[in-house]
């Protein structure tokens, strides 16, 4: 099997690339960072069938698409690039909020307008959207980061319904909180937190299986489905004695 995977220089990207480095599978790592690409190839060489680095700014449109465009066919794309600019409450700066959107939504896009014509002429694929519990419920510290993945799932969404009868598979994972880059950048305390290898694991299942929908911790997500159940007043009251 032939997969794309992007983010994939360190956290859940490399843990994932790790889980997948067999010797049935050909990976493409797709990341910013050229030396921490350059190391897990080197960690992964001799356990897969064969792995390629892209060296690419997701943010750089053009010429992420002109890289995609040379890789040819995949059987499954995991669409993991993700940022966070940290949780505040003071108004996010434009620019700030401009780049979280072009990494966590756009680039996604720009990635599948050149591989979705290649899924449906050989009516087969699977792609494989990195979202999270954040999505379900906007927090006042979070707008930027919750608003981008609510979207990505509404994307997600109808790539599943539209391209079911074409033979594709679309899986939205919504993880709580892992411990990687991303949430490094937190200063609070994360409920239900998860080891790297302990997120992956569950990721990876989730993706084997084909769950097309896949929420974790079970606990915190449904804390967080119960709360969106409530009453608005009620909801409301409950989110703003947290601030």
């Amino acid at each position: 099997m032939k997969i794309l995977i992007t983010g994939a220089s360190s956290g859940i990207g490399a843990e994932l690339a790790r889980k997948y480095a067999t010797k049935e599978n050909e990976l493409i790592l797709l990341a910013r960072r050229e030396d921490k690409l350059f190391t897990l190839r080197s960690e992964l060489f001799e356990r897969v069938k064969s792995v390629e680095i892209i060296v690419a700014d997701v943010t750089e449109f053009d010429k992420l698409q002109e890289k995609i465009a040379k890789i040819g066919f995949v059987d499954m794309v995991i669409l993991n690039a993700g940022i966070s600019i940290g949780h505040s409450l003071e108004i996010t700066p434009f620019n700030d909020f401009k780049r979280l959107y072009d990494v966590n939504l756009l680039a996604n896009h720009a990635i599948l307008e050149i591989l979705l014509p290649r899924f449906i002429e050989k009516k087969s694929g699977k792609i494989v959207f990195i979202s999270s519990l954040a999505s379900l419920i906007s927090m006042p510290s979070s707008k930027a980061y919750s608003s981008s993945k609510r979207a990505l799932n509404a994307y997600a969404e109808s790539l599943r319904y539209k391209y079911k009868k074409d033979g594709l598979k679309v899986i939205t994972i919504l993880p709580g909180f892992i411990k990687s880059e991303l949430t490094d950048k937190n200063d609070f305390k994360m409920p239900f937190l998860l080891s790297t290898k302990d997120g992956v694991d569950l990721i990876y299942n989730a993706i084997q299986n084909t769950k097309r929908f896949y929420a974790f911790p079970l606990r915190f997500y449904l804390i967080i489905k119960i709360l969106n159940l409530l009453p608005q007043f009620l909801r409301d009251k409950i989110v703003e004695s947290l601030y």
